[in-house]
């Protein structure tokens, strides 16, 4: 591994984040100079934005060919959100859990997550379920919309002190340019960070010798998940609890229904699920959903042995995966190798014979097989 693959994951994941910060920060200037309510900009803009990281990597390793990493980097995400975010807020704090969150929003995750599983069954989240899901997330976000009209005066005072009353008055014509400006720097930046992200994260697969489901689901997955673990944090020492587990809740509803409904219709032909993802992590991911509602039902709290107990499960999750490396997706060979190798299984006849003449397996997905005219 080249001192250039560990520049491309540390610069693009810097650049990627500050992109996301950039966004949120632009868009909820310029949405709080339209007059739109500080709980709508948390309810859309923040939370679209805190994912972009997310739909950005995942977006682009659809594009390049890379499946694998686009569901892994959803899947990965939502359990690293409940269980390493959620997790050390409460060991930091015992969180205090609205009775609207569990009425609506973790049923809502819980069924996304089952809707998935769904889909994937098949083996591949196609065009068609890509846009059932990008539906269903703009019927949630107006929903959200609506639904925040009716909250409780203390919701609406903890979103006006976390991003800030709405303006009144008008903005200078040089501060709204200014805000545009980071828009689209924002969005530069996210491109660019995404782009070196991803490629470093294959090089680093193909180092280790093992599959990019693994480094989905843990590197990418942890490194995109961090707009949402430095807000979730942050709202928490301030004891913005509301904000802190909504934070969480919502970014794993637009993980699933924005995020793999997006880079699904980008996708020629949809994204490719393998057996392991389908098998092991999906189901891992509706299970940590599902294990959310009980936990929030108990005194309406997330306590700090409830807190260790979503943290250590990362901890074991993450090991397994780690211990089973080689039952996670075909891993790549130690080198630095452009193209996956063929399997050569598949191309041979049934009962395993091996016919007289001469193989020669390529890195470019192709297999040759020549026989010479005169054999002996």
């Amino acid at each position: 591994m080249t001192l250039m693959t560990v520049a491309m994951l540390v610069v693009g994941l810097a650049i990627l984040t500050l992109g996301a910060e950039f966004l949120i920060r632009g868009a909820s200037r310029l949405a709080s100079v339209l007059g739109v309510s500080p709980l709508v900009i948390g309810l859309t803009i923040v939370a679209y934005g805190t994912s972009t990281p997310e739909l950005v990597v995942s977006v682009q390793s659809g594009l390049k060919g890379q499946d694998d990493v686009a569901v892994a980097n959803v899947v990965g995400s939502n359990i690293f959100n409940v269980l390493a975010i959620l997790g050390p807020c409460a060991l930091l704090l015992p969180l205090k859990v609205s009775s609207q969150l569990i009425r609506l929003d973790v049923p809502i995750m819980i069924g996304s997550s089952l809707l998935v599983w769904l889909l994937a069954s098949d083996g591949r989240i196609g065009t068609v379920d890509g846009l059932l899901l990008t539906s269903l997330i703009a019927v949630y976000t107006i929903w959200s919309i609506v639904k925040s009209r009716s909250e409780t005066k203390e919701i609406q005072q903890e979103y006006d002190a976390e991003y800030g009353p709405a303006e009144s008055g008008g903005r200078s014509s040089g501060a709204i340019l200014k805000d545009l400006a980071l828009i689209v720097a924002g969005l530069v930046f996210l491109v660019l960070g995404g782009q070196w992200f991803v490629d470093g994260s294959i090089q680093l697969a193909r180092f280790l010798g093992i599959s990019e489901v693994i480094i989905g689901l843990t590197i990418i997955a942890i490194g995109t998940s961090l707009p949402e673990l430095a807000t979730s944090l942050v709202a928490t020492i301030r004891g913005e609890r509301d904000i802190a587990i909504g934070n969480v809740v919502g970014s794993c509803i637009y993980n699933l229904l924005s995020i793999l409904g997006i880079a699904s219709l980008v996708t020629p032909g949809g994204l490719a699920v393998d057996p392991p993802m389908l098998h092991v992590d999906i189901p891992v991911m509706v299970l940590v959903a599902i294990v959310c509602l009980p936990i929030f039902l108990t005194g309406m709290t997330i306590s700090r042995a409830e807190g260790l107990f979503f943290f250590v499960g990362y901890i074991l999750y993450t090991a397994y995966l780690i211990l089973d490396a080689e039952g996670h997706g075909n891993p790549h060979p130690a080198a630095d190798v452009q193209d996956k190798p063929v399997a050569l299984h598949r191309l041979l006849p049934e009962d395993g014979s091996l016919p007289y003449g001469k193989i020669a397996l390529s890195t470019e997905r192709s297999l040759a097989y020549s026989l010479p005219n005169n054999p002996s």
